[in-house]
């Protein structure tokens, strides 16, 4: 059985929050994205490029089976990672590993974002050579 067309890539992440706000200030000060969509105080969508980054309050502890890795945020180039590393060290945002090269042609860092989520930030050639033929 072959694997049906159409598959763009994962464009689209959930989180639940205890800290809304600071989350909010985090991806739209820091990162860049705009708000999308917030239907409610406890709602809120952020976009980048056509991406949706939902961001949803709780008030309770999450399942710890269910937690995540990390979010990679795909980036152009490989300049493009060192130059979101000096942006985040400007402002202050904890650095967990350093941007590094690997055999494959990517570069990529990691970092916490202002409620301990881990983020990566990386240039992947396939990824990016896709997206520019879009």
């Amino acid at each position: 059985m072959s694997v049906p067309k159409g598959m763009i890539g994962i464009r689209h992440v959930a989180l639940f929050i205890k800290e809304l706000e600071s989350a909010v200030d985090f991806y739209t000060r820091i990162v860049g994205m705009q708000i999308e969509w917030q239907p409610d105080p406890d709602n809120v969508y952020l976009t980048n490029h056509g991406d949706v980054f939902a961001l949803h309050r709780v008030n309770y502890a999450a399942d710890p089976l269910q937690r995540l890795d990390h979010i990679g945020f795909v980036l152009t180039d490989a300049q493009a990672v060192d130059d979101w590393h000096v942006h985040m060290l400007a402002n202050q945002v904890r650095i967990t590993e350093a941007p590094k090269s690997h055999r494959d042609g990517s570069r990529g860092f990691y970092c916490l974002d202002s409620v301990g989520h881990l983020l990566e930030f990386i240039y992947h050639p396939p990824i990016a050579q896709h997206v520019s033929q879009a």
